[in-house]
């Protein structure tokens, strides 16, 4: 605003300067058209307003020609800053890369801390034994068939192992079996028709298990270690 408010300022005065110059120079000339008598009189005065014309056009040219590169420059630089400015909204609108960095840490650190939390509402925990742990649950009320509450491998296999421990989950070890729920099935989804017999064998040696602890039963036998699985669901 003060860049344009100086710039109306020297536009005016290279105009009134101009005009100012070609008073000066026809001055007499213009006192001494009272004395004239026509047309002559009138010749000096459209001679006269020609030349101012003539002075106020080229006034006019010289202020733009001066004002030309600056008005360029001036363009180029607000289509920057607007171009700057849309960039800086697309990304306050939608997030720096950081901050979505960390909202989805955030989410995941929740998300896994909620998952930590259903391990300990487990029947069983199926593992390989080191690298993956799966958590089923069997609730006939919500599913027709048990459902992993819980899987992760490495670390996060380690400690749902470790928080079934506290809680006295039974730990079964049975590598194919641990691997082929964790790919196969999703978090919160029950497990796939085809990995029925192998779950419910583990499911009823933890039952028996579970009674003989209680000492209300013998001690069941050993779990088979080949458990029937399908080749399509193998990994």
């Amino acid at each position: 605003a003060l860049m344009e408010l100086i710039k109306s300022i020297l536009k005016v005065a290279v105009v009134v300067g101009i005009a100012y110059l070609l008073l000066k120079v026809f001055f007499m000339d213009i006192m001494a058209l009272s004395l004239m008598s026509e047309p002559n009189n009138i010749e000096s005065a459209l001679y006269f307003l020609g030349w101012l014309f003539l002075g106020l056009c080229a006034s006019i040219s010289v202020i733009a020609v001066v004002d030309a590169p600056y008005q360029v420059w001036n363009h180029t630089k607000q289509l920057k800053m607007s171009l700057q400015e849309i960039k800086d909204e697309h990304k306050n609108s939608e997030g720096s890369p950081e901050i979505k960095a960390r909202i989805r840490r955030t989410q995941m650190q929740m998300s896994m801390k909620r998952m930590m939390q259903q391990v300990p509402t487990a029947d069983v925990i199926v593992t390989n034994p080191t690298h993956y742990a799966v958590a089923l649950k069997y609730d006939q009320g919500k599913f027709r068939a048990p459902a992993v509450v819980a899987k992760g491998v490495d670390e996060v296999a380690m400690h749902i192992r470790k928080i079934a421990s506290e809680h006295k989950i039974p730990i079964i070890e049975s590598p194919a079996l641990a691997r082929s729920i964790y790919y196969t099935t999703k978090l919160d989804h029950p497990i796939p028709e085809q990995l029925f017999a192998a779950v419910a064998q583990v499911l009823a040696y933890v039952f028996q298990l579970n009674l003989y602890r209680k000492g209300k039963g013998s001690r069941p036998k050993a779990l088979a270690k080949e458990l029937p699985i399908p080749d399509d669901v193998k990994h």
